[in-house]
Formats: C-alpha cells, sequence, structure tokens
C-alpha cells in the first residue's frame, strides 16, 4: 500500500488559511462564493490528516493555537477597528453585525476542525472549540466595549420613555449579546447592563416624580403611575430578560409610590380622604392596585380609610343627636328622642357597606374568629363573654340579619364539622343571647347542629361497638361517620365520586350498621366534606398525608396508574371540571408538590399529565394539604334572596289572610313590618311578589279600584 503524503504543518495550514479567507469575505459582505460541499471536505480532510499523522507530525496542538489566533488576528484587524470608529445606535446595529458573524465564523469552524473537537480536545479534558470562540470574543471585543454598548442601550431606553420610536428588535438583539457572551449564565447580563439600567430607572423616575408630585393632582399622579409600571412591564416582555421584571419594578414602585405615598396620600382637595369622601371608586380601585404590590403599602391607605369610616359614623349619630335637639317637643319627652334618633342614625352607619362586604358577613366573620381554634383573637374567657354580648347587641342595629345567620350557620358548620371550635360552652352561650334577642326561630336550626353533632358522636360509638360484635364486616380502615339532619345544615354539593375499592367497603359497612338501627331514612354521602388519612411511600420516607375524601380518591389511582392524563383522572373519578382543577392544582401546583405535573406550570389545563413524585420529601412526618378555597359569599347571597322571596311570599298571605281586603300602600306597610326583624325589605321586591301571588290566585285585585286587593281563601 502507498504511504500517505505528509503534509507539513505551513502546507496544511495554508489550505486551511485559504478557507478562513473565504469566510472572512463572505461575513464581510464581499462578492464571494459560498462554501460548497468539496470546499468543506477539503478543508476537514486537511485538518483530520494533520491531526491523525504519527509525531513527530501529529500538528494537533499547533492547529489548536492556530484556530485561536485566527479569531484573535479577525477580532483585533477588522472587528475592534469597525466598532470604535461608531457611537449610539450606530454603534448597537454594527456591534449586533459583529456578534452575529462571529457565531457563524465559530460555527464553521467547529465544523471544520470537528476532529481536533472530538479527539485531542477531548482527551486534553480542553474546552470545546465553540466555547473558545465565544470567549475570545468576549476576551478581545465585549471587555472593551461593554461599558460603551451599555451606555448606547441605555440612552435608547431613555428615549422611549421620551416618547420616541425606537428599534426594538435591536434593543433586544443587543441586550440578550450580554446574556449569550456567558453562554447562557446571567452573571455578565447583571453586572454588564442590568445593575446600570436599574441605577438610570430609578435616576428617571425619581426627577419624574419629584415633578409630578409638585403639578398633578393625586389621581392624575397615580395615572401616570400606573402607566409607567405597565410600560415597565412590557419593555421586559419586548427587549429585557424576564430575570430583571421583578428588580426592575419593585424600584419603579419605590421611586413613584413609595418615596412620596404620604404627600401623595394627603394631597389637598385630591388625597385619599378627597377621594373617600366623594366616592371615587375608580381612583381608590387605582390606590389600591397601585399600593398593594408595594411592602406594607396599604398600611396608610387602610388608616386614611379608618379615620373616613369612624368620622362618617361619628358624623350621622352627631347629626342625629342635633336633628333630635332641635325637635320642640316637652321636656319629658326629648331624651326618647334622642335615643330613637341615635338608634337611627347607629343603624345607617353600622349598615354601610365596606369594600364590597356586608356588615353581616363582616360581624359572622369577627364571631368565626372569636369562637375557633387558633383565631387572632386571644382572649380569656371572661372577655370572650363579654365580646359575644357586644356582638349580639351590635346585631341589633343589622337590617340583614337573615344574611348574619346565613354567614354565621356555615362558618358554624364548618367549626363543628372540622373540630375548630375552641368551647362548645362559648358556641351554646351566643345561641342562647342571639335567641332571647331575636326569637327561637332565628336560632333553631343552628341549636340543632349542635344537637345533632352530639347525636353524631354517640352514634359513632354504637357504630365502633357494632364492629367490636360482627368481626366479619370490619372495613379495613378506620372509619369514623356523622350522621346529620338535612334539614338543621347548610346544604352541600353531593357528587356521585367513584370511590376507591376500599372506601367503598367502607361505605357499605356503615349502610349495613344503619340499616340495624333505622330502615326509615336514607343516608346521603357528602364526600366533598370528608378527611382521609393516607400513608404516602416516597423513597426518602413515608408521610402521612392529611387530605380530603376528593384528593385521597384522586392520589389512590396512582396506585394502579405509573401516569395518568388530566381526562382519565377526571373519568375515573366522575367529577366536575371544577372539582378536578382544585384536587389536581392542590397536590400538583401548591406548597406540597405530590403529584409532577406535565408541562410544569402554575395552571392546570385538560392537556395536562400527572404522575406520582416518589421524590417528594418533608421535614415533617405528617403534613395536611388543603385544597384550595371557594368563594362562598355568592352563593350565601343567592340563598337569601331565594329565601325572601318565600318570607315575603308568606308574610303577605300572612296580613291578607287576616286583614282580607287591604290597599296597597299599608300591605306593604304592614309586610315590612312584620320582616323587619330579619331584614328590611325592598318595596320593588314586595310589588313583585304581590302581582306573582295574582297569579297563583292567592290574591285579587278590586276590579274597580287597581290599589286595593282581596284574600281569596
Amino acid at each position: 500500500m502507498n504511504k500517505r503524503k505528509i503534509i507539513e504543518l505551513d502546507e496544511g495550514w495554508d489550505t486551511i488559511q485559504t478557507g478562513i479567507n473565504k469566510l472572512k469575505k463572505i461575513l464581510d459582505d464581499h462578492e464571494e462564493p459560498q462554501f460548497k460541499s468539496d470546499d468543506y471536505m477539503r478543508l476537514y480532510t486537511t485538518i483530520y490528516n494533520m491531526c491523525t499523522q504519527r509525531a513527530p507530525n501529529d500538528y494537533s496542538s499547533q492547529l489548536h493555537d492556530k484556530y485561536k489566533k485566527a479569531f484573535e488576528e479577525y477580532l483585533t484587524s477588522t472587528v475592534l477597528p469597525s466598532l470604535s470608529e461608531k457611537h449610539d445606535e450606530f454603534l448597537l446595529r454594527e456591534f449586533v453585525r459583529r456578534w452575529s458573524n462571529h457565531k457563524v465564523m465559530v460555527r464553521w469552524l467547529s465544523r471544520f476542525f470537528n476532529y481536533l473537537d472530538r479527539y485531542y480536545l477531548y482527551r486534553k479534558n480542553l474546552s470545546p472549540l465553540k466555547e473558545e470562540g465565544l470567549v475570545i470574543f468576549r476576551n478581545l471585543v465585549y471587555d472593551k466595549l461593554c461599558s460603551k454598548v451599555c451606555a448606547a442601550a441605555l440612552s435608547l431606553i431613555d428615549q422611549e420613555r421620551e416618547g420616541k420610536q425606537i428599534d426594538r428588535t435591536l434593543l433586544k438583539n443587543v441586550v440578550y449579546i450580554f446574556v449569550e457572551v456567558r453562554m447562557g449564565g446571567l452573571e455578565y447580563y447583571e453586572k454588564g447592563f442590568e445593575s446600570s439600567m436599574i441605577h438610570e430607572t430609578s435616576e428617571y423616575y425619581s426627577r419624574k416624580a419629584s415633578k409630578w408630585i409638585l403639578e398633578d393632582s393625586c389621581p392624575n399622579y397615580m395615572l401616570k403611575a400606573e402607566e409607567c409600571i405597565q410600560r415597565e412591564h412590557e419593555r421586559v416582555s419586548h427587549y429585557l430578560h424576564a430575570s430583571s421584571e421583578a428588580k426592575l419594578i419593585k424600584n419603579v414602585q419605590h421611586q413613584l409610590l413609595s418615596v412620596y405615598q404620604t404627600q401623595l396620600l394627603e394631597k389637598e382637595h385630591s388625597g385619599c380622604r378627597a377621594l373617600l369622601m366623594d366616592d371615587k371608586i375608580d381612583d381608590l380601585s387605582r390606590m389600591y392596585r397601585l399600593f398593594s404590590k408595594v411592602t406594607k403599602g396599604l398600611d396608610p391607605v387602610s388608616s386614611v380609610f379608618m379615620q373616613h369610616v369612624t368620622g362618617e359614623g361619628i358624623a350621622l349619630v352627631k347629626q342625629a343627636e342635633d336633628a333630635a335637639s332641635n325637635k320642640k317637643a316637652e321636656k319629658r319627652d326629648v331624651v326618647g328622642l334622642q335615643e330613637q334618633a341615635l338608634k337611627e342614625a347607629f343603624e345607617v352607619f353600622c349598615n354601610k357597606a365596606i369594600c364590597g362586604s356586608y356588615s353581616a358577613e363582616l360581624l359572622a366573620t369577627f364571631s368565626d374568629n372569636i369562637l375557633k381554634k387558633g383565631g387572632s383573637e386571644k382572649l380569656s374567657d371572661e372577655a370572650i363573654e363579654d365580646t359575644l354580648k357586644k356582638v349580639v347587641k351590635l346585631l341589633a342595629y343589622i337590617s340583614d340579619k337573615d344574611l348574619f345567620v346565613e354567614f354565621y350557620r356555615k362558618k358554624l358548620a364548618r367549626r363543628q364539622l372540622f373540630d375548630k371550635s375552641a368551647n362548645v360552652e362559648h358556641e351554646r352561650s351566643i345561641l342562647t343571647k342571639l335567641k332571647q334577642q331575636c326569637g327561637g326561630q332565628f336560632t333553631s336550626k343552628m341549636e340543632g347542629m349542635l344537637t345533632d353533632l352530639a347525636l353524631a358522636k354517640e352514634n359513632q360509638s354504637h357504630f365502633t361497638e357494632y364492629l367490636a360484635n360482627n368481626t366479619e364486616v370490619s372495613p379495613g380502615i378506620d372509619l369514623t361517620v356523622s350522621v346529620l339532619t338535612t334539614g338543621f345544615w347548610p346544604t352541600y354539593k353531593s357528587a356521585d365520586l367513584n370511590l376507591p375499592e376500599e372506601m367503598v367497603k367502607c361505605v357499605e359497612v356503615f349502610k349495613g350498621f344503619y340499616e340495624t338501627k333505622t330502615k326509615h331514612r336514607t343516608l346521603t354521602w357528602i364526600y366533598s366534606l370528608g378527611t382521609c388519612n393516607i400513608n404516602g411511600k416516597f423513597d426518602a420516607k413515608t408521610v402521612e398525608l392529611i387530605v380530603t375524601t376528593y384528593q385521597a380518591s384522586a392520589l389512590l389511582l396512582f396506585n394502579m396508574s405509573d401516569r395518568l392524563s388530566y381526562q382519565e383522572i377526571m373519568t375515573q373519578l366522575n367529577l366536575s371540571d371544577d372539582d378536578v382543577v382544585r384536587i389536581l392544582h392542590s397536590l400538583s401546583c401548591a406548597k406540597y408538590k405530590i403529584l409532577i405535573k406535565e408541562p410544569n406550570t402554575k395552571t392546570i389545563s385538560p392537556t395536562d399529565y400527572f404522575e406520582f413524585n416518589s421524590k417528594f420529601t418533608d421535614k415533617m412526618r405528617r403534613i395536611k394539604i388543603p385544597l384550595p378555597p371557594v368563594d362562598e359569599k355568592k352563593k350565601v347571597v343567592e340563598d337569601v334572596g331565594k329565601d325572601r322571596k318565600y318570607a315575603i311570599d308568606a308574610a303577605i298571605v300572612c296580613v291578607m289572610k287576616s286583614r282580607k281586603v287591604l290597599g296597597h300602600q299599608q300591605l306593604v306597610m304592614e309586610c315590612a313590618e312584620q320582616l323587619g326583624h330579619m331584614f328590611k325589605p325592598d318595596v320593588k321586591a314586595i310589588k313583585k311578589r304581590i302581582e306573582d301571588l295574582i297569579n297563583r290566585e292567592y290574591l285579587e285585585r278590586d276590579k274597580d279600584n287597581a290599589n286595593l286587593f282581596r284574600y281569596l281563601a
């Protein structure tokens, strides 16, 4: 066989240099034909042969040095001069062009020197050629021009903030060079660009804010601030790195909001107090949106709001006092008039909606906080009793007592069902006080709930005895069931959940026991209120998980399958979309990620897939995984609205049954008076119910007088 001709270093490098020169001409926009496959193969083969020749003709090390020198020579002789003579936007365009060309050059030369990369550098444990090519640009070009490029980029951003149109694509390309020169790391971006950008942003908005706070009203200032913050968000999405968003926005909020918050809120004729006085809802909403994003930003706002509400209440009471004092009445009646006026004023004050919340709801929530375990109010038994007296006294001034009852009953149910009540004696005490003030009908259902739960515990004891005496019907796991009377408790959604086999057996065993007690009652299972303790066997250790029945049913599906889609889980559980989303969100997107979700996002969608997270661990041996809360306010208000229709109907029929014939105005007045102990009915609602009762032939309108009604027996 013929020996392969030895390629000497100078001879071989001349061939390689010809190829490099051709590439330079192409990159510098000279009229040069593109590389053909023959050109590529000639260069690749030359380098391959020079690297595989026997010593002393193995030129791998020398070629490695010449590879780096080729870049250094081109960057020093061509690239740096072309950049040093340009400024501002022209510098940025040239910088982007040269960086783009350099990446092309690195990519092509890495192909030519592929054999050197794969074998020589790999054996010597040296950096890959692509990485070396980028590092050379960083050392020779980036380090020298970084400050100048950064200043030019910041100048463009400043121009855009002043309303000028700029080339956002150019700016994005420049900014991302700061990331690319570190090969994806953010160190150069943060030090070379971001820190200066945030400093310049701070200076810019400091100047703007100091001018606006003197010239603009509070609403106009907030409009400008909100617009500026929104535009900074847009800047991040258009050309800044996503990691800058939080730092940038926090800085802008500090300069526009935190620094001048006191001056802004206290502006005469337009500050927070003025906005509250004039019911400027849009401006107040904007104020809430802006300052809720600032650390402790709402504290001063809430302080002003509290002073406003207090002042309004005092003014209403004072107004009533003055009205009573001005009435010409006998001396013995003045005290009575003043007391009546104070009561009426206090009713107006107490029934004003606060931030979209009903006074009845707030009072029920406050009571719940007093009565539940771990409430924020840490009071002695005597202090709790005293507070409960005040709650009941305050309720006398609340017009929507039926709304209070429904909110209170919902919260009482949760305290009782989930063992959250701090003291059952306090629970009975407030019901006694409510009963004395509002009547037995007011508290009958809630008293029934407490009695019901006591009977349920007794029933559970009987069930335990039943299991002990009938070992052949064991449910296999510990089971506690609370049997409650439907009429006493709030209504809960009853879903046809497909229970796991273990739970189905529990249900059947309890049914068998209950049938030995009575055959005349039907059990309806409310799985949405159930809780389960299950063992999660993870790689690190076993963790006891306290979950709802819904969550447990979903988790147990993964005993049979390693991977399940959203649709498969929904089908196997037989639950609605809303329920499945809440379950899967709590198990894969919240604090405890028991399931791994694909894709790894913060929201649940029908195309997601889920796997059991065997790598999960926690410092605790026992953890509780809550479901996302559901806002029940809307449903409570709707339920009370429906009940009010029935109450108005009953009041109209009751009045007409006793009076037989009655005029329209008198009927409305007597109906309102009869219902006043529970709620203040709307006159339009009463009129509507009268028309409905006429259609249903409970009443009839007099033929000669349309404002006269007769009761139809």
